[in-house]
This record gives structure tokens, sequence and C-alpha cells, in this order.
């Protein structure tokens, strides 16, 4: 019976530090993804080294899935392999048992990390809209200037090769090529 860690922050400027730091493991896995997806490579290493008789430890359930359907989903999968599932700050453990009360826990709780994933989602769209209304330039910044698409687009008019275009002026083909599109 292995004690194995799944350890998960959205950024690679956020610390790890504080989830799980008094929980004895054997192995941790240590993931800096956004949970908005279950494609998360570490994450996916650790369910194929999981093995019957082993306990998966969590700090949190919004650690391990934002939506309900893929906390349902990974909760199967491990649960369905013999692995018990411990969320620490929930007090929860799920080991694959019909136990209506913690499903019913699990669904709420699940439910609400999908709502507050969200409601920031909803947040951010509205910052980036009042930022828009100021005439400020959200996203990343334009690779080329304008005046360095009307120099590209001049040059192949002139008959100048695209990937030598896009060398010179640091870009990618494909960018060079929605570039001219525009």
């Amino acid at each position: 019976m292995t004690q194995v860690g799944y350890i998960r922050v959205s950024t690679t400027d956020q610390k790890t530090d504080r989830q799980l730091d008094k929980v004895e493991l054997d192995h941790v896995y240590e993931e800096k993804a956004s949970a908005s997806t279950s494609k998360r490579p570490v994450l996916e290493e650790c369910l194929r080294f999981l093995r019957k008789g082993d306990t998966l430890h969590v700090h949190s359930i919004d650690r391990l899935a934002r939506n309900l359907s893929d906390l349902l989903s990974l909760l199967e999968i491990l649960t369905g392999k013999g692995v018990a599932v411990r969320f620490h700050k929930e007090s929860l453990t799920f080991t694959g048992e019909d136990n209506p009360f913690q499903t019913l826990q699990l669904q709420i709780i699940g439910a609400v990390a999908q709502f507050e994933r969200e409601i920031i989602k909803e947040r951010q769209r509205e910052g980036i809209a009042k930022a828009q209304a100021k005439g400020k330039h959200c996203g990343r910044k334009a690779k080329l200037t304008p005046e360095q698409v009307q120099e590209i687009k001049d040059k192949v008019a002139a008959g100048s090769e695209k990937k030598a275009l896009a060398e010179e002026y640091g870009v990618s083909r494909q960018t060079l090529y929605r570039v001219l599109s525009s």
C-alpha cells in the first residue's frame, strides 16, 4: 500500500509547499498546470503509477478537478482500480464503496468548485471588457508592428520567399501567413 501525493497549482509562480506538507508520502507528483482540463501530463503519469491498495492524497478537491464531470470521472477511474482517494481539506476519503452521503458531499463540493471556476472566468471577462472600453490592450503584444506588416506584404508582392521573411522578422511561418491573410 503506497501513499501517493498529487499536488497542483495553476501557474508557475504559485507555491506548492502548503499542500500535503505534514502528510507522509512514498511518492509525490507535483504539477503546475490549470485544472480546467483533465489532460495534465503529471496527473496522467500519477494515474499510471497507482495500483490496487494505494491511497492518493490530494490537498483539496479543486486541486484534482475544477468541474464536476472531470472529478467524478477521475474518482471512478481511481476507485475502479482499487485506489482510495483522500481529500485532506474536506476530510473525505473515497474508496468506491457505495456511500450515499459521501457521494452527496462530493457532488456538492464538486459543483461548488465548478461554480467558483465559472465565476472567476466571468470576472476575468468583465475585467477585460472594462479595460478594452478604456482603450487598453489586453492579451499578448503583437509580434509585428503595422509598418512591418506592410513591409512584409510589399515584399511578398515583389516575390520574396515567405520562409525567408519569417526568419528575417523573427516570427513563425504561421504568424506570417496569418498577417498576410488579414
